[in-house]
């Protein structure tokens, strides 16, 4: 007697899609509390809508931001080497396309209809937006170079599976290569810190806050929950007693103290000092993101590798971190946005980020009252950066399968 085994023993349930009558009548319109519930707020939302849409369009005086635009782009930066941070936005949008591209290798459509309108609606803005008006040909240069490169990257990741850790020493390389188009040397004039400003010098902080926050944060949550008494003590001294200072006073200790602890020749650059300042704060947050991923992993999990005859570190590697990392993606990715904000702060010890430099800008007696265009425009740079973050870990989430 013989059994026949069906080819596929469980199927994902079909997924009824409702059509948008279907769906306002469903979730805005249930019942006469939601119906009236979507009244009073759609009219709220429409009433603040209009003000503001009235506010832009005649009554703000945005001429304060074009007349600015490389102010807030790059501080002081000479004009003259203004070339040098166009060659970093097409290296930096050469490789978000072929990352892009590579880890979308395996979905059936790489240009969705919410990317094609997502590309449309920078492209228009780009045009239409009178202070990137001037660099719109660039700009619109930047967005084909990623979604060729987003083509090519996928092409590429379908016949070289492998190809994602040569992307990531890509990265690596990008960001000394970054720091030398910006600051010169090796053939390019030198450009002194004091003129770094704006949103390079935003960006710059905070990659280089996140990449070195990142690894020092996992080795102290392992030294939190390590079982040597003075690797743990230790690692425990420093999480509570930085989590227990205002970051301002760190980076003021950080410009301050570490200079007169140092000969003259020896004292590090201020971009340099802010940066371990975010990085030592940054650090003892991310560790406890890590920490909560690591008690997330089941104990079995070690006894297993242990069984199998894996070692501490290869258990670490290959069995506890991953899992941990996994979980805790939301909470890290949270804690790179707090830090990304946090770059607001430099401007108190004197450096002109993007907000700094934003002050500067309105205490000019011909900007005089002109808060609001300003501070609504880096507050759009601000969101965009941050949404950017928050679809990526979004994306990194669901290549990862997190939701089993």
């Amino acid at each position: 007697m013989t059994s026949m085994t069906p080819e596929s023993v469980s199927t994902p349930p079909e997924v009824r899609k409702l059509g948008i009558v279907a769906w306002l009548k469903k979730n805005l319109f249930s019942d006469w509390f939601n119906s009236l519930l979507t009244v009073v707020v759609v009219s709220i939302l429409a009433y603040a809508g209009y003000g503001m849409l009235n506010w832009a369009l005649t009554i703000a005086q945005w001429t304060v931001v074009p007349r600015n635009i490389g102010l807030f782009m790059t501080g002081l930066y000479p004009a003259e080497q203004y070339w040098r941070i166009w060659v970093l936005l097409g290296i930096v949008c050469t490789l978000a396309g072929l990352s892009w591209g590579v880890l979308a290798r395996n979905l059936p459509t790489l240009f969705s209809r919410n990317v094609l309108i997502g590309f449309a609606v920078v492209c228009a803005g780009t045009v239409l937006f009178p202070p990137t008006r001037p660099s719109s040909p660039k700009v619109l240069l930047m967005v084909a170079i990623v979604a060729a490169t987003a083509w090519g990257g996928r092409l590429l990741g379908r016949k070289q599976p492998g190809i994602g850790k040569w992307i990531s020493l890509l990265w690596f390389i990008s960001y000394l290569v970054a720091i030398w188009l910006v600051g010169g040397g090796l053939g390019l004039p030198n450009v002194s810190t004091n003129d770094w400003g704006g949103l390079v010098l935003t960006l710059l902080m905070a990659v280089s806050g996140i990449a070195l926050c990142f690894p020092l944060g996992v080795i102290l949550a392992l030294g939190r929950r390590s079982s040597l008494p003075v690797v743990k003590l230790l690692s425990i001294a420093y999480i509570e007693l930085i989590r227990g200072v205002p970051l301002i006073s760190i980076l003021f200790m950080g410009q301050v103290m570490i200079p007169l602890f140092l000969p003259e020749g020896a004292r590090p650059d201020r971009v340099l000092r802010a940066i371990i300042g975010l990085t030592i704060f940054s650090a003892a947050y991310l560790a406890e993101n890590v920490r909560a991923g690591l008690q997330a992993v089941p104990r079995g999990q070690q006894e297993a590798a242990a069984s199998l005859g894996l070692n501490t570190p290869l258990t670490l590697g290959l069995i506890v971190l991953p899992q941990a990392l996994k979980t805790a993606i939301p909470a890290i990715v949270g804690q790179f946005i707090s830090l990304f904000q946090d770059t607001t702060l430099l401007s108190i010890v004197g450096l002109a980020e993007l907000l700094g430099i934003s002050k500067s800008i309105l205490a000019n007696p011909n900007y005089l009252g002109r808060y609001a265009e300003v501070y609504l425009f880096i507050g759009i740079l601000y969101w965009f950066f941050c949404y950017a973050m928050s679809l990526g870990s979004r994306k990194i989430e669901e290549q990862l399968n997190t939701g089993h």
